[in-house]
């Protein structure tokens, strides 16, 4: 049957190389003498110097890993801040209007809003001169903000004044005066200016509010604290004053247990006078059992009377009854005994 396998299936039934010959051990492991063991100093001057050893690799952990990461990202943002900073002339800007006291800025618009819509729903406060709807470079979509230029500064005052809030396409637009021109030291939130803080960093915390508006919208900021304790220490007064009441008025427990006091004492009344209702009746039927028995009594007094009556009435009872019984067997015929009965003694 193996004449037919192939040469390497043939090698693997191959048999192996005979066992080679070794004479015997003259004498065991114990029984043989040694000259003991020694230490390794007669090595120590293989071993390499202590000051040529290289420092150990320390093995970053997860954490630090991801706090690195961090820092160089934030490291390559303020750098490309800082060049972008360096580079920002907003004087330079192609899509800028001619006049910026005249030019409104609009936020938060829709992204289905065109400029025509805009024109109409600013030109109730004033004539317009450009209206400037803000693109993406790179997809040519809207990025949600515009400029309208008026004609005159009045009316862009009246439209920052009136219009801020006002929903257009179901979203609620914000209106600001363009400070890019006219607010000194003013950085786009893209460099870490703007009114938002969601982009600030301390490195740029010079420029994150565009200068001179950061201390207005701090000082905004402390009257809007303000305000809000004002509001919470009346709160806490109304309700220090509303805790004062209730513990002057009595507790809706103990008046939930005056209301029961006062059932239980009705319940009490009403058993009472019924029970006295029950005495009453029973007094009354009493009084009635006793009437029908003294009637009863009279009654049997009579008949009895009656029955002691002298004895020829009694006769004549006797003989009515049976003369009454007789006709009533007889059909009602009379004739037959009246005579007998007048004879009769």
């Amino acid at each position: 049957m193996t004449a037919f396998l192939p040469p390497n299936l043939l090698a693997l039934f191959a048999p192996r190389d005979p066992i080679p010959y070794l004479p015997p051990v003259t004498k065991l492991n114990h029984e043989k003498k040694t000259h003991g063991y020694f230490g390794v100093g007669q090595y120590l001057h293989l071993f390499e110097d202590p000051k040529d050893t290289p420092p150990p690799i320390k093995i970053e952990t997860r954490e630090e890993r991801l706090e690195r990461k961090q820092r160089e990202k934030m490291e390559r943002a303020a750098y490309i801040r800082e060049q972008g900073i360096a580079l920002w002339d907003p004087n330079n800007n192609p899509i800028a209007t001619s006049d910026p006291y005249k030019t409104l800025f609009i936020a938060r618009v829709n992204a289905d809003t065109t400029e025509s819509r805009l024109r109409k729903e600013f030109e109730i406060y004033g004539p317009i001169k450009k209206v400037m709807l803000i693109q993406d470079k790179i997809t040519g979509k809207p990025r949600g903000y515009a400029f309208i230029e008026f004609e005159n500064e009045r009316d862009m005052h009246s439209a920052y004044k009136h219009a801020d809030g006002k929903k257009i396409e179901g979203r609620r637009v914000l209106v600001d005066v363009e400070r890019g021109r006219t607010v000194k030291g003013w950085l786009p939130r893209r460099l870490g200016g703007g009114l938002g803080d969601s982009r600030s960093t301390k490195s740029s915390s010079g420029f994150r509010n565009g200068g001179e508006d950061r201390d207005e919208k701090n000082s905004f900021r402390e009257r809007r604290g303000e305000r809000e304790r004002d509001r919470s220490n009346s709160r806490r007064s109304k309700s220090r004053e509303r805790d004062r009441n209730r513990r002057d008025r009595p507790d809706r427990r103990e008046r939930s247990r005056d209301r029961e006091r006062e059932r239980e004492r009705e319940r009490e009344r009403s058993s009472r006078n019924h029970k006295d209702h029950n005495k009453n009746h029973h007094h009354r039927d009493r009084e009635h059992e006793r009437d029908r028995d003294r009637d009863r009594d009279r009654d049997r007094k009579r008949d009895r009377h009656h029955s002691s009556r002298s004895p020829e009435r009694n006769n004549d009872s006797r003989k009515r009854s049976r003369y009454n019984n007789e006709i009533s067997n007889n059909g009602g015929n009379m004739d037959k005994y009246s005579d007998s009965y007048k004879q009769s003694p």
